[in-house]
């Protein structure tokens, strides 16, 4: 889900430069998880299927994108001391995320331990290159300490500028943070105020002081995704093709909010099938509404 700010001039201008809207209108964006009883992803489902609340409050849907639609994704791979003997399977699942996603995805890569930076050459902001994207997984040396939150905070900035409607971030990581200069609730909110879902998954040895499986499971929690945490690093690889068909199936459906009411705002979706029969949603259930700001939306 996320806060798009769009006007109607805004949205027949071409992609391939900078541009800056502004508008006093936020398009509210909300991606999509739709299950049947069985756990299957659910296809072919419309505009009519949906419903959205904000506060408790019924609102309309105007806008719409079905399943399997580009995304552009981020890939966090946590590069600490104690990362080294499981990297390896790591990126080996990483690249399985890429040759299962969209061929059309824009993905990029940051890799972190003490610094978060990103994987591609600066003048490669995104690419769908499976060689490319595995040299950028496979850049720099495991060592050092966890700076998660620093590698979150620098994946979002990168999110900012791509070209897709669809966000989303995919975290590989042992253990919490311990060095980051971003703080949790930085974190947080930044989050909240994006349109990001992300997807996490917690390689911990049992003996690790420093994990911390919460932060993971409420970086997805709060933005809509899921998270994982495999008994065994052999069981990374289909956790990360599980991630790779829930970006795809994904649906996204966006209202116009109303501007009176607070910054916080929570939100809910359902969904039906043609008979009426309720379907298992998963989308996030909050973000922030900043009716003040200006927003440089870079495409």
């Amino acid at each position: 889900m996320g806060l798009l700010i769009l006007s109607a001039s805004a949205l027949g201008q071409k992609q391939d430069q900078d541009y800056t809207i502004r508008t006093t209108s936020r398009l509210v964006l909300l991606d999509v998880s739709v299950k049947d009883s069985a756990g299957g992803f659910v296809s072919g489902l419309t505009k009519d299927n949906f419903k959205i609340y904000e506060e408790g409050k019924p609102q309309q849907i105007s806008q719409f994108g079905g399943a399997d639609q580009p995304v552009t994704v981020g890939i966090v791979v946590d590069e600490s001391g104690s990362m080294g003997p499981k990297r390896a399977e790591a990126i080996a699942a990483a690249l399985e995320f890429i040759k299962a996603s969209n061929p059309h995805d824009e993905i990029f890569v940051v890799n972190f331990n003490e610094r978060a930076r990103r994987g591609l050459p600066d003048a490669v902001p995104f690419s769908d290159d499976v060689e490319q994207l595995s040299k950028a997984l496979w850049r720099g040396v495991p060592e050092g300490r966890t700076a998660l939150y620093d590698a979150v905070e620098l994946a979002l900035r990168q999110l900012q500028m791509g070209r897709r409607d669809r966000k989303a971030m995919i975290v590989i990581s042992d253990g919490g943070d311990n060095v980051s200069v971003h703080k949790w609730p930085e974190v947080m909110h930044d989050v909240l105020d994006s349109r990001v879902t992300i997807y996490t998954i917690g390689i911990f040895d049992e003996d690790d002081a420093e994990r911390d499986p919460r932060v993971l499971d409420k970086l997805a929690h709060m933005s809509g995704g899921a998270s994982y945490f495999p008994k065994t690093i052999p069981e990374v690889v289909p956790v990360c093709r599980q991630i790779a068909k829930d970006v795809r199936a994904r649906y996204t459906v966006g209202y116009v909010p109303p501007m009176e009411g607070k910054s916080l705002r929570h939100v809910k979706v359902e969904t039906f099938t043609e008979d009426h029969r309720k379907l298992s949603t998963r989308t996030r259930n909050s973000y922030i509404f900043e009716p003040e700001t200006e927003a440089a939306n870079h495409k």
